[in-house]
C-alpha cells in the first residue's frame, strides 16, 4: 500500500468524482460545546453525553496527490471521555451524476450542536452545501421494530451510503435501518434489519446494479467472525450472504463483480480491540473470506478507484490530523 494523503481528520467514506479527483469525508476534531436535558434527549452516559464543534469537513486530492478542503465547518461530535472521545461528522459520500452527496453524522442537539441537522446534505464544488433530507427527524418520527435501549441514539449515528439510480440508500447502525432518499428529499424505509436481526450495527452498504449488499461491525465487546453480510433487493428483502467475517465499516465491488468487505480491526480477546490489525478481504459466500491486505490501522472506509485500485482511509478513528488515505493494488484472483 502507498499513501496518496495524509493530514486529514479521522477520515471515513471515499468517493473519486467524474473527473477523477478523491473526495474524502473527514469526521473532524468534535468540540467542547454541549446541550442540556432542557435543550433535547441526551445520550445516556457512557457513550454520552456528547459535546461537538463545527469541525468536520470534505477534503479534495487531485489525481497528482494535491490536496484542498472543499467544504469546511461542518458539524462534528464527540463521545464521552469515559467512552473513548469518539467522533462523528462527515461520513459517507456519494456522486450522483455530478452532484456529490454526504451523509452527516455529528450533528443534531443530543450531539450538543443544537440548531444542526443529521443528514444528506449537497455538496457544491465552490463550497456551498444544503440539506437535502433531514435524517434525524425521520428517525424520531419511525421508530423501528427492536431499538437498542443502550443505542438509540436521537439523532443517529449514520454512517453508510451508496447511490443507486436516481436515489441514495444510508444506513444508520444503531437503529439497525436502510432508508432510501429521493433526489426530491423524500425518505423512504427500504429495510428495519433490526426486526430480522436484532441489534446488530449494520454500517456498510455496496450496490451490485441488482441488489443492495450491507455489512455489520457488531456490538461490543466484538466477537471475531461475528460480523456478516446481508443481501437485500430493491422490494426490502433481506437474507444473510455471508458469514465469518469482523467489524465490517466498508464494501466495494470491483469492475469484476467481486465483493470486498474492509474490516476495521480484530480482537485477541472479546473485549479489547487492536491497532494495526485491520484488513481487506475479499469474500467468497460459502468460503473463508480471502485475505487481501492486513495489518491496517483503524480503516474506515474504502472504494475502487478508476485505476481499479482500491482507496482505503485508514487511522480514522484518530487521533485528528493523522487520518491517511493509502492505495491498494489488488492482485488478480
Amino acid at each position: 500500500m502507498s499513501v496518496i494523503a495524509s493530514g486529514l481528520d479521522c477520515p471515513r467514506g471515499l468517493a473519486f468524482g467524474p473527473d477523477g479527483d478523491l473526495f474524502v469525508a473527514e469526521a473532524g476534531r468534535g468540540g467542547s460545546t454541549a446541550t442540556s436535558p432542557g435543550d433535547c434527549v441526551q445520550i445516556p452516559p457512557p457513550i454520552g453525553p456528547y459535546s461537538g464543534g463545527m469541525t468536520a469537513r470534505i477534503s479534495r486530492i487531485d489525481p497528482g496527490g494535491v490536496r484542498s478542503i472543499l467544504v469546511d465547518g461542518l458539524p462534528s461530535a464527540q463521545s464521552s471521555a469515559r467512552s473513548g472521545g469518539q467522533v462523528s461528522g462527515v461520513a459517507s459520500l456519494a456522486f450522483v451524476g455530478d452532484t456529490l452527496h454526504a451523509l452527516l453524522s455529528g450533528a443534531g442537539c443530543s450531539h450538543g450542536l443544537a440548531g444542526t441537522v443529521n443528514g444528506i446534505y449537497r455538496a457544491g464544488m465552490d463550497g456551498s452545501w444544503d440539506l437535502l433530507a433531514d435524517l434525524g427527524a425521520f428517525l424520531r418520527t419511525h421508530p423501528v421494530a427492536q431499538p437498542d435501549p443502550d443505542d438509540d441514539e436521537y439523532d443517529g449515528t449514520w454512517y453508510g451510503m451508496v447511490a443507486a439510480g436516481d436515489a441514495l440508500y444510508a444506513v444508520e447502525p444503531n437503529h439497525g435501518e436502510v432508508d432510501r432518499i429521493g433526489l426530491d428529499g423524500e425518505i423512504t424505509r427500504l429495510v428495519d434489519i433490526s426486526e430480522a436481526e436484532g441489534h446488530v450495527v449494520p454500517t456498510a452498504i455496496a450496490f451490485d446494479g441488482a441488489d443492495f449488499f450491507v455489512g455489520n461491525l457488531g456490538t461490543l465487546p466484538l466477537q471475531p467472525g461475528g460480523s456478516r453480510i446481508w443481501r437485500i433487493g430493491r422490494d426490502g428483502r433481506l437474507s444473510r450472504w455471508a458469514e465469518g467475517l469482523t467489524a465490517v465499516l466498508g464494501l466495494a465491488f470491483d469492475d469484476r463483480g467481486r465483493l470486498y468487505a474492509l474490516e476495521n480491526t480484530t480482537t485477541d480477546t472479546p473485549a479489547r480491540l487492536l491497532p494495526s490489525t485491520g484488513a481487506v478481504v475479499r469474500v467468497n459466500p460459502g468460503s473463508t473470506p480471502e485475505t487481501i491486505a492486513s495489518g491496517l490501522m483503524f480503516p474506515t472506509g474504502m472504494t475502487f478507484g478508476p485505476d481499479g485500485a482500491l482507496y482505503v482511509s485508514t487511522h480514522g478513528f484518530g487521533p485528528p490530523g493523522a487520518g491517511l488515505v493509502e492505495r491498494l493494488a489488488v492482485p488478480p484472483a
